[in-house]
């Protein structure tokens, strides 16, 4: 069964995959992949530096996440155009790791993918699932986390679909308001009842997980 999490930035999505991981699931990283798809000497970063310039580039020649942050998150064309680049490669990635995986016999396999609705990896896995907070906490959070001011962390968040968007096209909702251990329980129960091994990949409808 494979399984697509998903849901804001700073909505709390590694920490599922993280308690997804503890439960037995095989994890797929798509942030991961998109780092790792831009390290120097990939044919990403190259890409990336004749559109937008070698201001994008830390002194070391890694990519300055920050600074193309700052580019993209403000203009939909340049952010569209970055997507162009990355998204192939994390796909291409992304297929390599599910095909070990499943060679290894894994009986869950756990894709977080930030834009997986935007994307539309949503119709190739079997259960979309979406960790949810409000959007006021996800701001709160995301300026917490990232020392943005309200404008920057503003910009991020409409650069991907709406919160309450992504949680009336899930099958699953994790609501992430009340801790770890809240957030635990309920994915224990989605492991118990839809998507613990030897179970079929038939998807079980919207609803909030219990």
């Amino acid at each position: 069964m494979i399984v697509g999490l998903t849901g804001g930035i700073a909505s709390g999505k590694s920490t599922a995959a993280r308690l997804f991981a503890e439960r037995g699931a095989a994890v797929v990283d798509a942030d991961r992949l998109a780092r790792e798809a831009v390290e120097p000497g990939t044919p990403a970063l190259a890409a990336i530096v004749r559109r937008f310039g070698a201001g994008v580039l830390r002194p070391d020649g890694r990519l300055d996440r920050a600074a193309l942050g700052r580019l993209v998150f403000r203009d939909a064309a340049a952010r569209r155009d970055l997507e162009a680049i990355v998204h192939p490669e994390v796909r291409r990635r992304m297929q390599a790791l599910i095909e070990r995986f499943r060679a290894a016999g894994a009986p869950v396999i756990v894709l977080e993918v930030p834009l997986l609705f935007e994307t539309g990896l949503d119709r190739a896995v079997d259960l979309t699932v979406v960790v949810y907070v409000d959007e006021a906490e996800q701001l709160r959070r995301l300026m917490a986390r990232d020392g943005l001011d309200r404008e920057e962390a503003e910009a991020r968040l409409r650069a991907q679909l709406p919160m309450e968007e992504k949680r009336a096209r899930a099958d699953v909702v994790l609501v992430n308001r009340d801790g770890v251990e809240a957030l635990a329980r309920q994915i224990d129960a989605l492991w118990t009842y839809a998507v613990r091994p030897n179970r079929t990949g038939q998807r079980k409808g919207n609803a909030d997980a219990p």
